[in-house]
């Protein structure tokens, strides 16, 4: 980021202040759009079902691995159900440490538990 939003003599630089929000407007706007092109695979029983999300958690793909269930028994069709579920969680928690990764340096270390920006007051913990 650029100089000090402070300035050097206890005034307030609303120029610099302003630039800094740009900037790191402009970073997170780059660091979502990034995120949203990621893709992510989840999978569970052994590769039997794998789900492939962005890293927004869109789905994007389901893919069944051959002879891995029966279509015509209904408990096989139950459980197909409940690995798909299975498999976007997985997916989903790699997108959202993803996203945690990314979005960390930008954030100060975290989103915090309000989802807001931390240290900037009506953006999350203050």
């Amino acid at each position: 980021m650029t100089q000090n939003p402070f300035g050097g003599e206890g005034g307030l630089d609303m120029a610099a202040l302003l630039q800094q929000a740009q900037e790191m407007q402009q970073k997170l706007l780059e660091t979502q759009a990034s995120l949203a092109a990621a893709e992510v695979e989840g999978t569970v029983a052994g590769g039997a079902v794998t789900v492939t999300i962005n890293g927004a958690g869109d789905l994007r793909a389901v893919r069944i691995a051959t002879g891995s269930f029966d279509g015509g028994d209904v408990d096989d069709l139950t459980d197909l159900g409940d690995l798909v579920v299975a498999a976007w969680r997985d997916a989903k928690a790699k997108a959202d440490a993803l996203a945690e990764e990314k979005l960390s340096p930008l954030t100060g270390g975290g989103l915090g538990d309000s989802g807001g920006l931390p240290g900037l007051p009506g953006f999350g913990q203050a």
